[in-house]
């Protein structure tokens, strides 16, 4: 994991689940990771589902 001082919060891993959009862009922001999880979300939840998680807890 990183060591840049973020923690992930209980509400973002339940807006992973939820909202993956939303918890990527609470997370980092509109960028390359917002957008590709607004894609994947739109095409297929559960891709965006996974890679949300992946984002907000720094696997990615």
């Amino acid at each position: 994991m990183k060591q840049s001082g973020s923690r992930t919060s209980i509400v973002e891993i339940i807006l992973a689940v939820l909202l993956p959009p939303l918890a990527v862009f609470l997370h980092d922001g509109i960028g390359t990771s917002f957008w590709i999880s607004l894609i994947l979300t739109l095409l297929f939840w559960i891709p965006g589902v996974i890679y949300a998680l992946l984002v907000v807890t720094d696997t990615i």
